[in-house]
Formats: C-alpha cells, structure tokens, sequence
C-alpha cells in the first residue's frame, strides 16, 4: 500500500538549477516525449503524400476525416475554423491515457495535467464566443447566473471526469501487477480495456463535451 501511495504522488523528473531549483515533474517530461511523438509521425505520415492514397496515407486520412465529419457534426460549418484545436485535443489526450502500453505513467494521472486541460479548453470556448459575438454580449452573457456557474462547473467537471478515470484505471492495473505471474491473464484483460478502450474513450468524451461547449458559444442567437 505504501508503495502504491508514492506511485500516486506526482513525481519529480529532475530540477533546473536556477532560481533556486525548478522542479520539472514526470507528468511533464512524459508530454514532451508525446508531442516528439506526435510530431515524428506527422512528418513521416505526411511527407510523401500522394492523389490516390495507399498504405498509411490511407488510415491518416480515414482518421482525419472521421474526425473532421464528427466535429462539424457537433457544432456545424460556422465552428469549422475550430477543429484543428480539437483535433490536437484528442490526439494528445488519447496517446497520454494508452501511453501505459509502453511502461511511462499517463500524464492524466497527474491532477495538475488535467486541470490544465480543462482550463485551456473553457479559456478556447470563452475566446470562441468573443470572437463569434463580440466581448460585449460575452460579459453581459454573465448577468445570467448560471453562465457564471458552468464557468466553475465545467472546467471542474472536465477536469476530474478524465482525473478520476485515468487514476482509477492505474491504480486497478498496479493492483494487478502486484498479485505478479499468476494474474498475467488477468493483467492482459484489463490492459487491453483500461489502457486501450477506455483510455480512447476518455479522450472521446472530453473533447466530444468541449465541442458541445464550442457549439453552444458559435450557435446564432434566435430573434
């Protein structure tokens, strides 16, 4: 139990020695190894793209233009404009919660990692409403409580949906690797739902929330 306590803790990779010591954390190192990642795949999948896609090109297209039918579903041709935004969203937020299958810990687990999320997320839908309807009708949007209430309650609600699930899950995992050899079976299962279906399934329903969000700040006002 204790051992599994300090595998909860937010853990520091190293420090920068200036200002007194800068602690980088785990969960931070490990988001910079997924944007490498992510980065190293969009060159090699797209840098010799051709008019009749074959091979890779086809299953990066096929991905692309799910999501690209899937977000215009959600907040139509207005909100086109914002899709990029998302798509990075649920790249990121997919390889961070199956990025266990390789032995790093999920930077999800991380409270701080979540929250940022979730606030970077709201801050976009805010900047979406001001720039579809103008600052003015954002601040008087708040003379209606409960517009000043999903501004804590969303953010919170984002962020510890994919908190609580992503720990959840690595807490179950760790229980498992602790029983050793004779769970094997039993580790491959829950591997294969928690670090893969569930894992891209969390990454799904936060993005898929911010765009319903994204929607409501676009949407034309009835006259």
């Amino acid at each position: 139990m204790e051992n599994m306590m300090e595998e909860l803790q937010p853990k520091t990779a190293f420090t920068i020695p200036v200002l007194g010591g800068i602690p980088v954390s785990e969960s931070c190192v490990v988001t910079w190894i997924i944007m490498g990642i992510l980065v190293l795949l969009s060159i090699i999948l797209t840098r010799k793209l051709k008019k009749v896609p074959k091979g890779a090109q086809c299953v990066l297209e096929g991905l692309m233009g799910w999501l690209d039918n899937m977000f215009i579903d959600l907040i139509g041709e207005k909100g086109k404009k914002y899709i990029p935004f998302l798509k990075t969203l649920i790249l990121y937020i997919a390889f961070s919660n199956i990025i266990g299958l390789i032995g790093f810990a999920p930077p999800t687990k991380d409270v701080n990692v979540t929250a940022a999320l979730a606030g970077m997320a709201i801050i976009y839908v805010q900047a979406a409403f001001i720039i579809e309807k103008g600052f003015g009708k954002w601040l008087k949007s708040f003379l209606n409580p409960i517009n000043l209430m999903d501004l804590i309650t969303r953010p919170l609600s984002l962020c510890m949906r994919l908190f609580g699930n992503i720990l959840g899950a690595y807490v179950i995992i760790e229980l498992i690797n602790a029983l050793g050899v004779a769970a094997l079976g039993l580790h491959v299962i829950a591997s294969a739902y928690f670090d893969i279906f569930d894992g891209l399934l969390q990454a799904y329903v936060f993005v898929f929330l911010t765009s319903l969000y994204i929607a409501e700040a676009v949407e034309e006002e009835e006259h």
